[in-house]
């Protein structure tokens, strides 16, 4: 298997026809029709893997099988091998293999991840290669994380003291998780809360995914961050953009009662404004999730004066029917605040241009503005505003419109929410607040991909879209250099992205960024905790004081009711 595998990313022998006079199963998967053969000759050579994976369009062999295989070795890519497509691909012996059962044999131990075998490199994914690395031949499991998982590929590993990094999620294939071993040990840095934040330049390659597959019931459900989980074993696969686990044995969680945070009451000299992406919520969303989305608002955030929302779709949800008012929609989540013992809140918002803003075909998503009347705060209406007129800033510094959309018709917007900007006043001041959910990472390579680094085409239409706010920014700057400006929301990047910098550089603090490190995430994917969502104030507003969280409820837990954390800030009124 070590001569089929070799010490790259692609085969030697792909393309050819090869016979494995004996090797041992080391788990099936009949649902995928594919099983891992180990060889019973290994060499010393720990670049090269001694498993291979197989596929068959016959019955799968057991765990333990001697086999004798015939086929062709392939490089297998999910999503088909276009010069593009950035997934690398796994070898195997398909075409497809025949297989003969020649006897029993002892399964290979599983070889350890961690302290007590192979530690898997801390901060380096790929940085020896610029493009192809499957076309490279650079290649060093002891400091490259894609080569150290690709010297492993197909072979038993084991995971001593994992502890998970993420929430147990389900997908149509199963259950995945997120784990570090060794109870962190070897991790970067872990938050107190138990959460692995992805930095600049380190993306986390020690974090380890497990997945169910052969055994269903392998992964525990319920897994929230920092639950320890009993030892883990099973395949070392690569498939949707990342290396995984496959389980082959049964995993027992310990919890380790991570609790919601719930923010502080909002002090007489405050004004407290949050951000929270609410994930396709609708008018015909389960009752369920519009009342624990009220709970998070009046509960955990507090009540706050204004709530920027994003991901509110249209009033018959995913239904592609031509239906773009959300009134429904919003008055359900002002009801359920109320019954939740919350205020009373009113809306505003704009809908959009049918099936124009992205998301889920016929959702219609949308930002809006939830904000309280009984403090003081009152919203400026001033009409006019549609889904395709602009906002702009007066001579005064008020907006010609409000609630308005920025430049809607700009290309950078086509087929994503438009921002919208919404202008109050509070104890007779002037506030504008910018709600944002821009383009999503959609088409960006994976993080263990085939192109290093990896390439981000969605960063191209999201620093055109932040330049726009940066252009409405300094008008309304420019009009009144103390002008009071929060632009929030999700902006799909982090707090180090090209982007953000943008914003950055125009004098806007961007809270999330003034949070230690290990602190700055409000979504995981795959077990790197991120910032995407961000609230940023102009420097007069910044330089009065505010006192800014993340309130983490959601991306930690297993039980989510969105996957993105809301953030507060508390502004200072004095």
């Amino acid at each position: 298997m070590h001569d089929v595998q070799g010490a790259g990313h692609r085969s030697p022998l792909a393309g050819q026809r090869v016979t494995v006079a004996r090797g041992v199963v080391v788990a099936a998967d009949a649902r995928r029709g594919v099983f891992w053969l180990h060889s019973v000759t290994p060499d010393p050579d720990p670049a090269t893997s001694e498993a291979v994976q197989v596929a068959v369009d016959v019955p799968v062999p057991h765990a333990g099988d001697l086999v004798r295989v015939s086929g062709v070795v392939q490089e297998h890519r999910d999503g088909g091998d276009t010069p593009t497509n950035a997934n690398l691909s796994v070898t195997r012996i398909g075409a497809p293999a025949a297989v003969a059962v020649v006897g029993r044999h002892p399964v290979p131990a599983p070889v350890p991840l961690g302290r007590s075998g192979r530690i898997p490199p801390r901060e380096v994914v790929k940085d020896d290669v610029v493009g192809d690395v499957e076309h490279s031949a650079a290649f060093d499991p002891d400091t490259q994380g894609l080569d150290f998982y690709e010297s492993l590929e197909g072979m038993p590993v084991r995971v001593d003291e994992p502890v998970a990094v993420s929430p147990a999620l389900e997908f149509s294939g199963g259950r995945r998780v997120t784990v570090v071993a060794d109870a962190g040990a070897d991790a970067t840095t872990l938050s107190g809360r138990g959460a692995l934040p992805a930095r600049e330049h380190d993306p986390n390659p020690e974090r380890l995914g497990l997945v169910t597959g052969p055994v269903p019931d392998a992964i525990p459900a319920g897994i929230d961050v920092g639950d320890r989980l009993s030892p883990v074993c099973g395949v070392l696969d690569y498939r949707y953009g990342a290396y995984e686990i496959v389980a082959t044995c049964s995993s027992t969680r310990h919890p380790a009662g991570l609790v919601r945070e719930t923010a502080r009451p909002t002090g007489a000299d405050e004004l407290a404004i949050a951000t929270f992406n609410v994930e396709n919520l609708s008018a015909v969303s389960p009752a369920e999730k519009v009342a624990e989305i009220a709970r998070t608002i009046t509960t955990h955030l507090a009540s706050p004066a204004v709530v920027v929302v994003e991901e509110v779709q249209d009033d018959d949800g995913p239904a592609d029917t031509g239906v773009t008012t959300a009134g429904r929609t919003w008055q359900s989540l002002v009801d359920a605040i109320a019954a939740a013992g919350g205020p009373r809140y009113d809306f505003r918002q704009i809908d959009p241009l049918d099936g124009t803003d992205g998301g889920v075909p016929g959702g219609n998503i949308r930002v809006g503005f939830l904000f309280r009347t009984d403090i003081g705060l009152s919203f400026v209406d001033r009409p006019g505003g549609t889904a395709t007129t602009p906002v702009h800033v007066a001579p005064d510094g008020t907006l010609t419109i409000s609630p308005g959309r920025l430049q809607p018709d700009h290309p950078a917007f086509t087929d994503t929410r438009k921002s919208l900007a919404g202008e109050f006043t509070f104890r007779g001041t002037r506030l504008v607040v910018v709600a944002n959910h821009l383009s999503s990472q959609r088409g960006d390579d994976p993080t263990f991909g085939r192109f290093q680094p990896p390439r981000t085409p969605s960063r191209v239409p999201r620093g055109e879209q932040t330049a726009v706010l940066g252009e409405f920014a300094r008008e309304l700057l420019d009009s009144d250099p103390h002008a009071r400006l929060v632009l929030a929301g999700d902006f799909n990047d982090t707090e180090f992205s090209p982007p953000l910098r943008t914003l950055h550089n125009l004098g806007l603090t961007d809270l999330p960024a003034t949070l230690p490190e290990g602190e700055r995430y409000t979504y995981i994917y795959q077990g790197n905790a991120q910032v995407l969502d961000h609230i940023l104030l102009s420097p007069h507003l910044a330089a009065n004081g505010y006192d800014y969280d993340i309130v983490h409820v959601n991306a930690e837990f297993a039980d989510q009711v969105s996957d993105h954390d809301p953030q507060l800030v508390r502004l200072t009124f004095p």
